[in-house]
């Protein structure tokens, strides 16, 4: 014992001591370290998610200047719209309220509305109606209800005038009635023109607007100005014009009826018919069709080197080349077999930049390079009523008619 009485250290204990100090030491020199890479981590991950951010920002910048072609297909409760620039895969699919059969579809970029029109097109299947949706939001605008039939109506450029068919239905009806597009009212303006009227063509430049009566042996051309016919092209093979379509610069009329399996080139300056065409090797009986067009949609391609035309009655898309007219007569160059022919009509579009060609209720598309169908759109086997819609900075800038026109101007 000590004389202190105290217990003297012993060498265990200062070995403990030792320990527990050079512990504390290296914890302390890990904790800083431990810090340290704290530190670095956080300072990383904030670099990594400012240049996150920067990429995100720069590729939603370059999704915003890029220009999207989109297709819209319009059933009778939605509207489903394809990528045309990615293979037409499937975007987007909005509800609209259930319509019933739909007999036209126009669109204008200006005022960003897409109109539907539906319900009966005159005379024993009754009146019809028009639906304008927003584009922007994907909303109803309005809807209103006729005192008339409807049909395959055509908007000015401008966007603020909706020339609007009584419909095939309507028999001995020849009127087009003009609606204003914001409000959906009809104007009192009218066109007196085909018996039945259906299909409808505004002119690229909106000085003119095409009419077709499904009982009229002529296509009609009615001024805009003064809302009155100021040409008729024909006469074409009877009994009155069915699917039409018209080039950019509005020199050729190309019309199909409903006794003829081809088609016909018509100038729309002297209204003279050019030149009939049938397509090689097929055939086609009037008297067994039930009354049925065989060539229910016709299109012409942008460059308006080829034109399209569908035959219900053999199960082709037959292609031909048109660039020689007016000179030269159009010449067959290729049939195209449908993958799932329709039981009956059908109906042609070619998308804008001419890659492709949709089949209205058979649902195939066709690449024109390859000269095939190379995709099934289910939506698309529904229906005749289609465009193309496209879109830049969050906004539409452009659309197609559902006719397939020509875009050249000279």
């Amino acid at each position: 014992m000590a004389r202190d009485g105290g217990a003297r250290p012993t060498e265990v204990s200062r070995c403990s001591e030792r320990c527990v100090c050079d512990l504390g030491v290296r914890l302390n020199r890990c904790a800083l370290l431990l810090f340290a890479v704290a530190v670095a981590a956080i300072t990383a991950g904030v670099a990594f998610g400012a240049v996150k951010n920067e990429h995100d920002r720069s590729s939603s910048a370059a999704r915003s200047r890029a220009v999207l072609h989109l297709e819209y297909v319009v059933t009778d409760d939605r509207i489903t719209v394809y990528d045309i620039d990615h293979a037409n895969k499937l975007v987007r699919t909005l509800p609209l309220p259930n319509l019933g059969p739909t007999h036209g579809a126009v669109a204008s970029p200006t005022t960003a509305r897409l109109y539907l029109s539906y319900g009966g097109s005159g005379g024993p299947a009754g009146n019809g109606s028009l639906l304008a949706y927003n584009l922007l939001t994907d909303r109803v605008v309005w809807r209103r209800n006729y005192p008339m039939g409807i049909d395959s109506m055509a908007i000015t450029p401008n966007g603020r005038t909706i020339y609007m068919p009584t419909g095939e239905k309507a028999g001995t009806a020849n009127r087009w009635r003009l609606i204003d597009a914001a409000t959906g009212k009809l104007t009192g303006v009218s066109i007196k023109a085909g018996f039945a009227p259906h299909n409808t063509i505004m002119g690229p430049d909106g000085k003119y607007v095409y009419l077709g009566g499904c009982n009229t042996p002529f296509l009609e051309v009615a001024s805009t100005a003064t809302n009155r016919v100021v040409r008729k092209i024909g006469p074409l093979h009877g009994p009155g014009v069915r699917p039409f379509t018209i080039n950019g610069s509005q020199t050729l009329a190309f019309t199909v009826s409903r006794d003829f399996l081809g088609f016909q080139v018509s100038s729309i300056k002297t209204g003279k018919v050019l030149y009939s065409v049938a397509p090689e090797g097929f055939t086609f009986n009037a008297a067994t069709s039930g009354g049925r067009t065989p060539d229910h949609g016709i299109s012409l391609s942008p460059d308006e080197r080829e034109l399209y035309l569908i035959d219900t009655a053999n199960g082709y898309v037959h292609v031909f080349d048109v660039s020689g007219l007016p000179a030269s007569k159009p010449q067959d160059i290729a049939d195209i077999k449908m993958a799932h022919p329709p039981r009956h009509d059908g109906w042609l579009q070619h998308s804008r930049g001419g890659q492709y060609v949709y089949v209205g209720r058979a649902g195939d598309v066709i690449d024109t390079k390859r000269r095939k169908v190379v995709a099934f759109l289910p939506a698309l086997q529904q229906t005749a009523d289609f465009l193309e819609i496209d879109w830049q900075h969050g906004r539409p800038i452009s659309t197609t008619s559902r006719y397939g026109v020509g875009y050249r101007r000279s």
